[in-house]
């Protein structure tokens, strides 16, 4: 499938394996030396692109970004490598961003400084993280393969000669114009070089490469190779040049390639195998790319007219993955009625041998979360998935202008401080009644739903009026000039050629559920404390109150064990959030998403955040996802699931996931297959969004954290992506420790 040179040469590509690297930050790595005699050296690169900066002062920002594009990619060095089918450029550290994007969005933070600051202010007490988003998007794959560059460029042309003959063009319309084609033509220009160089070579792989670039300079791919070439290089461009992360590869990448392969294999252009190979290749680029956070492609899914998308295609694809044993990029699998349950074995097969980069989603959810964000059937039907678990419609295209993770835990130390944050020193909340003059448990959780409500609008108001800036930092002419949409209309994308959201994500909910089930019980159900008991203990970090802290801690109602009060309590939670958010638009009109995924704020959020009325202590992170708290789901899978599907999906409109951790003696054998499989059906016929799993026991995560030389392929799902074992925090492998230890 791939030889141990080749393997080696492309674990390489992008960053020495013999070096430390820092996933965090991936682009700021070289890999193997580039022939001098193909291109500029970076250094000079970037200095070609400081004194090209100084040139365009003046230059609206489209043609600005688009001339440094064009000199990235008329100038880097290039090479066909006789270890690799896809294409290599030396320059994909982002090197226009610190004369772009970047100074544009610190000059935009400068003019609303006011509102940043406060924004600061928030961020800095662990309430929210985030803020402006132009570096997401999934581009229209259907009319990159229909087109290719060239054919996307001449319908450019071709919709602006329409448009401007009927209307007159402001000069947001010109200049989104004539920035787009000055990339496309870049872009062309730059296949050709590739052309060229691969003519100079004389290795066995260099004919077909050759042939191939030829016919992606010149029109749109005509098989299999082709195709993923094409993405590789739009990938590449996109996310390395222009700064736009490309967060799915195809349209579902069985289906994209579907139709090429089916021509390939009947016309005996390729041979089943010869596409593995091609695979196998085209997936390790981003394993070898190494971001943190992981690439995702989805498969499966329903079309429109009902018919399953599964192919034979999306069985090599896992088979290829698989064999290769990777866990980068990660696959997103959309799961409905239809879905083969050969297909979904073989998944389940692959996680349960430790390949944990899948997710399932439930296509269901899928539709009716996009229908709840305004969307017709047929808008919604065969969406994308990308990034983790966010969903988008293909029909009606949107893109994301900022993304907030809110901390639904940092709340209830408001309530219990009237306010003020003692992380930060702030007061950053509403000033709420004393909770020593508290007599009802519905008071303390009217504060809390207050101080939340607060906060999160607080939030949304600092930055409504950035939002609109965004077109302006990061001009997205690459992305945009796929879209009809856009190019119908010549605007950007995020200057509101498509529909512009803003996306919010909750995180610690299963925490923020424990801590208020905590107060609940304890003062108020079992009276064992008081509010102002209580408040002391957490002032002092449960020092000196330890007897307290295990009563927390042993507390019945905990979300993640099927208990009837919290799980509705969680579900309450979801809808409050949701309602605070359905009926607030951005500055372009957009609606605001809601998410429950956590990323790393679990981590960060919980860094921020002192001590918990649940027994939880100063700066421990919380629950992630649509998960429970860490060791807090103490009566099994089935437990869980009843408690996680008690959540309204559909409400959580962009997205939500279960993290389900099971022993591996529980899903060993046949029938330990069709337990898993059962697990994952029942969440989904209940209602779930989406599902991954980790299949650990203690003793192995145990004797792997003192022996990380015997696991250097030990991977693990941490929230959206996985990573290897060994390159996690000890603080981030003791939680999981935790967790394993109460698996059952």
């Amino acid at each position: 499938m791939i030889n141990e040179r080749d393997r080696e040469y492309l674990n390489n590509k992008y960053h020495r394996t013999d070096e430390p690297f820092d996933a965090f930050r991936r682009m700021d790595y070289h890999g193997y030396e580039y022939p001098e005699d193909s291109g500029m050296s970076l250094s000079d690169i970037d200095k070609g692109l400081g004194e090209l900066d100084k040139e365009l002062v003046g230059e609206p920002h489209q043609m600005h970004k688009a001339k440094m594009v064009k000199y990235v990619l008329d100038n880097t060095r290039v090479d066909v490598n006789e270890h690799d089918w896809f294409v290599g450029f030396e320059c994909w550290s982002r090197p226009i961003s610190k004369y772009t994007c970047n100074k544009w969005h610190a000059e935009v933070l400068g003019r609303y400084s006011e509102q940043y600051n406060e924004f600061l202010k928030l961020d800095k007490a662990g309430f929210v993280y985030g803020g402006l988003d132009f570096d997401h998007t999934v581009p229209d794959w259907d009319a990159i393969m229909s087109l290719g560059f060239s054919g996307l460029l001449k319908r450019l042309h071709d919709r602006y000669a329409s448009l401007s003959e009927s209307v007159s063009l402001t000069e947001e319309q010109e200049n989104f114009y004539r920035g787009a084609v000055i990339e496309y033509e870049a872009i062309i220009a730059f296949i050709d070089r590739l052309y060229k160089c691969a003519l100079t070579k004389k290795h066995a792989k260099a004919g077909k490469i050759a042939a191939c670039l030829k016919n992606l300079r010149d029109g749109a791919p005509t098989d299999i190779y082709e195709a993923m070439q094409l993405i590789y290089i739009y990938f590449m461009i996109s996310e390395s040049v222009d700064h736009y992360q490309v967060r799915s590869l195809g349209f579902g990448l069985d289906a994209t390639l579907y139709p090429f392969y089916l021509a390939d294999t009947e016309s005996g252009r390729y041979t089943k195998d010869e596409i593995a190979e091609l695979l196998a290749y085209f997936m390790i680029q981003w394993q070898a790319i190494g971001n943190y956070w992981g690439q995702p492609f989805y498969l499966g899914g329903t079309a429109l007219d009902g018919s399953c998308k599964v192919n034979e295609l999306s069985y090599l694809i896992l088979d290829v993955y698989d064999k290769l044993g990777l866990y980068n990029p990660k696959i997103q699998i959309k799961v409905s009625d239809s879905t083969p349950k050969d297909l979904i074995r073989q998944a389940l097969t692959m996680i349960r041998g430790g390949t944990s980069s899948i997710v399932f989603c439930n296509e269901k959810i899928i539709t009716e979360a996009l229908m709840s964000r305004g969307l017709s059937y047929d808008e919604a039907c065969d969406a994308v998935v990308s990034g983790c678990y966010e969903y988008k419609s293909k029909v009606k295209k949107g893109v994301a202008l900022s993304g907030f993770y809110f901390n639904a835990l940092k709340p209830i130390s408001l309530v219990f401080d009237r306010g003020f944050d003692r992380v930060s020193g702030e007061e950053i909340g509403l000033k709420t009644r004393d909770v020593g003059t508290m007599s009802s448990f519905s008071e303390f959780y009217g504060a809390y739903l207050a101080q939340l409500d607060y906060l999160v609008h607080r939030t949304l108001g600092l930055y409504y009026e950035l939002e609109g800036e965004n077109a302006n930092i990061n001009p997205s002419l690459l992305f945009s000039a796929t879209t009809e949409q856009c190019v119908g209309s010549m605007t950007d994308a995020l200057g509101g050629g498509i529909d512009n959201s803003t996306g919010t994500l909750l995180c610690g909910l299963g925490t923020a559920v424990d801590a208020l089930m905590a107060v609940y019980e304890l003062v108020f159900e079992r009276k064992i404390t008081t509010l102002a008991e209580l408040r002391d203990a957490l002032a002092n970090n449960w020092n000196g109150y330890e007897h307290l802290r295990r009563a927390a801690l042993a507390c019945k109602h905990k979300f993640g064990n099927g208990d009837e009060l919290s799980d509705l309590y969680a579900a309450t939670l979801v809808r409050e959030v949701s309602a605070m958010l359905s009926g607030r638009r951005n500055i372009r009109g957009g609606r605001t998403t809601l998410e429950l995924h956590s990323a790393r704020a679990f981590i960060i959020h919980g860094e921020l955040t002192s001590a918990t009325p649940d027994g939880r202590r100063d700066g421990e992170e919380m629950s992630k996802n649509g998960s429970p708290t860490p060791g807090a789901d103490r009566c099994g899978v089935t437990a869980l699931v009843k408690s996680a599907t008690k959540l309204d999906h559909a409400l959580t409109n962009d997205g939500s996931c279960l993290d389900v951790m099971l022993h591996p003696t529980a899903v060993s054998g046949d029938d330990g297959l069709v337990a898993l499989e059962g697990v994952m059906s029942t969440y989904m016929k209940h209602g779930g969004g989406s599902i991954h799993f980790n299949i650990f026991d203690v003793q192995t995560l145990r004797d792997a954290q003192q022996h990380p030389e015997r696991y250097e392929n030990l991977q693990v799902r941490v929230c959206g992506w996985n990573v290897l074992w060994n390159n996690m925090s000890k603080v981030e492998q003791d939680a999981y420790i935790l967790r394993a230890e109460n698996i059952k």
